[in-house]
């Protein structure tokens, strides 16, 4: 894909790709915006450390596919308008 407003891949990344098994790899939602979300539309696993509850978003592909731009934005407007 060719990098826009929806779509970026930034190969140059001392980390990319940061997850495997995509070929078109959008880097937009580098930080996944539903990291501190409980049911994000991903697939974490989540272990126990320090008497805590830890996401680990290793093997989610989520956000860095390009398909799942509309659906990311249709989830964040969605929070913003609930705590409006």
């Amino acid at each position: 894909m060719e990098n826009s407003h929806r779509f970026f891949e930034n190969r140059a990344c001392r980390y990319f790709p940061c997850h495997e098994g995509l070929d078109d790899f959008n880097c937009l939602f580098c930080y996944c915006p539903f990291y501190l979300i409980e049911k994000c539309p991903g697939n974490p696993a989540y272990s126990e450390g320090n008497g805590r509850r830890i996401k680990d978003c290793t093997k989610c592909t989520f956000p860095h596919r390009p398909e799942s731009y509309d659906r990311i934005l249709r989830i964040l407007t969605l929070q913003a308008e609930r705590k409006a």
